[in-house]
């Protein structure tokens, strides 16, 4: 009895730890943003792709923009492939801003130099 009680609490500290990684607090899920700008990088890794994005300033300089994604595998599932953003690619994005501010957030959507769009579903 006493070994299924510790297993009880080992799943529920583990369920409680899986949830926290998929937690979306870092986001206002409730805002909507865009940004337009050149791909700088793009990684094709588990547990969430990452792109980041140099965003022009008014003063013309830039600022690398991270934005994250859902994992590999379900991108594909949505039309994404390992190469579909280079670095160069001007793209147009729609996210969910980071709550404190940063620049970046939870992607939704890119829009890519030839029009295609592809979501983060």
């Amino acid at each position: 009895m006493r070994i299924k009680w510790i297993a009880t609490l080992g799943l529920a500290a583990m369920a409680a730890a899986a949830g926290a990684h998929h937690s979306f607090a870092m986001f206002d899920m409730k805002k909507e943003a865009a940004a337009q700008g050149a791909v700088t990088d793009f990684k094709w890794t588990n547990p969430h792709a990452w792109m980041h994005v140099d965003v022009p300033n008014p003063d013309g300089s830039t600022t690398n923009w991270a934005f994250e994604m859902t994992s590999p595998n379900n991108l594909v599932h949505s039309g994404w492939r390992r190469s579909s953003l280079k670095p160069g690619d001007k793209v147009k994005v729609t996210y969910h801003p980071l709550v404190n501010g940063k620049p970046g957030g939870a992607l939704m959507k890119v829009v890519l130099p030839n029009g295609t769009t592809l979501e983060n579903k």
